[in-house]
């Protein structure tokens, strides 16, 4: 694991399942964090979680007293928004929201108007009468949405079939998350699987495993793919990212992959093997700790 620290300059974290849990931080881990900072190591935050803006998770890191900047912390609700921003998307078109405040804000930070998310939590679909849709939306993003809706299914759906050239969109489509600390919860997958199921085509996907964000990061940060290492629990998000991006990977056990499915993908011929494993990221403190006295 020493190795590690010498060959890698950038570290990119995951959060949910990798540095928190829920609300709690996972023992370790912000002593190890502070660890790769005094060695000189670039630290930044990726998560699939879309329900929060980076300034919101700016703060929930401040909160946990984790030190970080907002331009350090990617989120798929900004990989959205930076995706439409990058395709030039037209602004006197509109954005219809299935998901939560976060994608929102994101998309109105690059002066896209949207509407939906949890503005139409209390709306109902109805047989009974005709239900409109608003000609002028010319994107669906879809993120995690913990009051999803046959109303809201309906209406991206409307927008989707009938508006010419509305795009589909996807924060990520993960199955699951640790929203909470004991307990898996259903994921953006519930959400997009459901539109998908309805439209019969697949979404623009900007969040991990797609590459889209790592353009930003090495553009922003002067960082390379091939000293950056790639740090999660998911082995279809996290580490396909870092795969795909030419990054090394780094799996913890501490989020959603049990040992049974790490030793199936190993054993499978098309599997996601990751490059390293450990435990906790939290273990790392005794080599960091060992580094950094070799550095004095």
């Amino acid at each position: 694991m020493l190795q590690l620290l010498q060959d890698y300059d950038c570290w990119v974290f995951d959060l949910d399942g990798t540095i928190w849990r829920g609300n709690e931080v996972i023992e370790g881990v912000l002593e190890a964090l502070e660890l790769l900072r005094k060695l000189g190591k670039k630290v930044l935050f990726m998560t699939n979680n879309s329900m929060k803006s980076r300034g919101s998770y700016l703060d929930k890191c401040l909160q946990v007293g984790l030190p970080a900047h907002v331009d350090d912390i990617y989120c798929s609700s900004y990989s959205a928004a930076a995706y439409l921003d990058s395709i030039g998307f037209d602004r006197s078109k509109k954005a219809y929201v299935v998901g939560e405040r976060g994608i929102m804000q994101e998309l109105a930070a690059v002066g896209i108007e949207s509407f939906g998310g949890p503005d139409d939590n209390e709306k109902r679909a109805s047989f009974s009468s005709e239900m409109l849709h608003d000609t002028q939306v010319g994107a669906v993003v879809c993120g995690v949405d913990p009051n999803l809706s046959y109303y809201k299914v309906q209406y991206a759906s409307m927008c989707l079939l009938l508006n010419p050239g509305c795009l589909f969109i996807a924060t990520n489509t993960d199955a699951r998350g640790h929203f909470t600390p004991n307990l898996e919860w259903a994921g953006a997958g519930a959400t997009v699987g459901a539109i998908k199921g309805v439209v019969e085509r697949d979404p623009i996907v900007t969040g991990k495993p797609s590459p889209f964000l790592m353009q930003d990061i090495a553009a922003k940060h002067n960082v390379q793919p091939a000293k950056s290492i790639m740090v999660g629990d998911r082995l279809d998000t996290d580490i396909l990212w870092g795969l795909n991006t030419g990054m090394a990977t780094l799996l913890v056990m501490t989020g959603v992959t049990d040992e049974q499915l790490l030793v199936a993908q190993r054993g499978s011929s098309n599997g996601v093997k990751p490059h390293f494993v450990m435990d906790s990221f939290g273990d790392l403190r005794r080599v960091a700790q060992q580094a950094l006295q070799q550095q004095k």
